[in-house]
């Protein structure tokens, strides 16, 4: 097997989760297991301790999963039975295993051992402990027994574990890189967001730099929407509960909402999703197939409970808002709309800067069918429609059988940033079950009712996260066109404060995001501050240049270009932010 597929990378994580565990309980005797499963580029365990684990501890770890795994020992797994399995982690005093093993009662239970060390486990190990040489631990969390607050709180050690030294070395290097543009640090520091603390958590402050942004980019995909036949709609915050029980998701989301707010003795609901409300706009009238296919979109705000152990920054949060579109159209139709969907998210990538992504198409299982909506000459039909597109267009693709939405089958398409991270942005969704759930109707060409297809379209995936990606893949620099603000014009003495006036207005009335520094403090300072701030051209007005009638424009990567002038320099912003170029035109 290739040691860099996936199923060897997760065999040699999961075996290194096993070692860890056996490290953690000789060093700190009493500590009882839980799971310890492996996870995008790395993986954790779970323990209960008395002992306060800190990166302090990490040392001492390594060097006795070290140690372990120099004795070559086998990964060897064992059937057993209920009984067998209950006994011996009752002799053990392993609370967590017995009660994992409550739920495991009709199935095929396995140990899996390595030298002394033993886990309930279903496999997927490396052939011996002597593979493990490459790994390190990186945080320690806190981490809810099942995810659930009620139950205890757990301590979880994450690391990383590859099959080179190179690969280890290199993973570890993006993650030092991925701290320097973490976006929960550049955000506030550049003056874009916070979280405040009275209001709580999970809910975002976008400051003025921030709300320029966001504006930049809420203008520019409604711009295109229109372009490509969407249609802007706008839909409440709240509805009747009523409704979220016939979408069903108070049965199956429920814990995800908040909960019920009662209004004249009737129970509403925060909008979890945008998908019903758009689904009553297209029942308001009954719809003819010459009206088809309807594009509704929408930057609508949701609401989702997550819990506090999983919010982080912009990326996980309770409010935000997503650029939600639904396609109703004709099985006819249907092939044009997903292909539209695509080229859309491959514009999006393009304008933003992204130039790798990677698509992955979720189709069910056709051996267990009765998990999912919908028939199977629909999913075969929906499934075909997407895979027909992206080899059409020539587009690589990964089929995962059995990881579709029980509703559909979909396209996840996935950014590649700036330093190699993977990020799950845009989607195309079919549905095969909201249009049963509202009895979706139109009218065909031989004058009876037929049921449309849905899709669910979505390209940002939520403003709020794809704002918290372009920050870290630019590290803040952002290219001219998306930048709060493109231009700052810093003056030596006050004698330049009045010409500086002039050009911050010329500036302004070309369409420039332009600000005047005209404090009196030294240059150095100014310049300094201005390219903290990340501004991508800075024009230092002196006696001189006023005198010449040209400007000295500095660029934030300290490149500096004299005696420009003011009209030309005018012109080469505009064509760059026109452009949407993600590197400066000067040279």
């Amino acid at each position: 097997m290739n040691s860099n597929s996936s199923e060897a990378l997760d065999a040699l994580r999961h075996s290194c989760a096993h070692v860890m565990a056996q490290a953690v309980q000789e060093l700190f005797p009493g500590t009882k297991i839980t799971i310890g499963p492996a996870i995008e580029n790395g993986f954790y365990y779970d323990f209960d301790s008395v002992h306060r684990f800190t990166e302090d501890d990490f040392k001492a770890i390594e060097r006795k999963m070290l140690q372990i795994a120099e004795g070559n020992h086998d990964f060897v797994g064992k059937e057993v039975t209920y009984e067998e399995s209950k006994r011996y982690w009752t002799e053990r005093g392993e609370p967590y295993k017995l009660e994992l093993l409550e739920g495991f009662k009709d199935q095929k239970l396995t140990h899996y051992s390595h030298g002394t060390f033993t886990d309930l486990c279903r496999g997927g190990h490396t052939p011996s402990t002597k593979q493990i040489r490459h790994f390190k631990l990186l945080t320690v969390a806190g981490a809810y027994w099942r995810g659930d607050e009620k139950n205890a709180m757990l301590q979880r050690i994450y690391a990383t574990a590859w099959p080179t030294k190179d690969q280890l070395t290199e993973h570890l290097k993006m993650l030092e890189e991925a701290k320097k543009r973490d976006h929960r640090k550049i955000g506030p520091a550049l003056d874009l967001f916070s979280v405040q603390d009275l209001a709580g958590p999970g809910l975002i402050f976008w400051h003025p730099k921030g709300g320029r942004m966001r504006l930049i980019m809420e203008d520019w995909l409604r711009s295109e929407a229109l372009k490509r036949g969407y249609d802007m709609v706008y839909t409440p915050h709240i509805a009747n509960a009523d409704l979220w029980h016939t979408s069903g998701h108070t049965s199956f989301y429920k814990e995800n909402m908040f909960g019920e707010i009662e209004v004249e003795k009737a129970d509403y609901m925060l909008k979890p999703m945008n998908c019903p409300f758009h689904i009553l706009i297209y029942q308001s009238r009954l719809r003819s197939y010459k009206a088809l296919p309807l594009r509704f979109a929408e930057l609508g705000t949701v609401y989702r409970y997550e819990r506090s152990g999983v919010l982080h920054g912009l990326m996980r949060v309770r409010g935000f808002t997503q650029d939600d579109a639904h396609i109703f159209c004709t099985p006819e139709q249907i092939e044009g709309e997903v292909e539209g969907c695509v080229d859309f998210a491959l514009e999006v990538f393009k304008t933003y800067g992204f130039e790798k992504y990677a698509m992955e198409v979720s189709t069910w299982d056709p051996e267990k069918s009765g998990d999912y909506s919908g028939e199977a000459a629909e999913w075969e039909r929906a499934t075909g429609a997407l895979e027909n597109v992206l080899r059409r267009r020539q587009i690589p693709y990964k089929l995962c059988k059995g990881e579709a939405a029980f509703y559909g089958p979909k396209i996840d398409m996935k950014l590649i940033d700036a330093i190699g991270r993977p990020w799950q942005l845009s989607t195309v969704q079919f549905d095969f079950n909201l249009p049963k759930k509202f009895n979706l109707e139109f009218i065909g060409a031989d004058g009876a009712r037929h049921r449309p297809l849905m899709v669910h379209r979505a390209l940002y995936g939520s403003v709020e996260r794809f704002f918290g990606i372009l920050v870290e893949h630019y590290a803040g620099n952002f290219p001219l066109w998306l930048a709060p603000t493109q231009v700052k014009i810093l003056t030596l003495t006050d004698d330049q404060i009045v010409p500086a006036g002039e050009l911050l207005q010329k500036l302004r009335d070309a369409g420039l995001r332009a600000e005047l520094d005209g404090r009196p403090e030294k240059i150095g300072h100014k310049i300094r501050e201005a390219t903290i701030e990340k501004i991508p051209y800075m024009v230092v007005l002196g006696p001189k240049d006023v005198a010449a009638g040209t400007l000295a424009v500095r660029l934030r990567d300290g490149r500096q270009f004299n005696g420009i002038a003011p009209d030309a320099f005018i012109e080469k912003l505009t064509a760059e932010a026109a452009a949407k170029q993600t590197t400066p035109v000067w040279e």
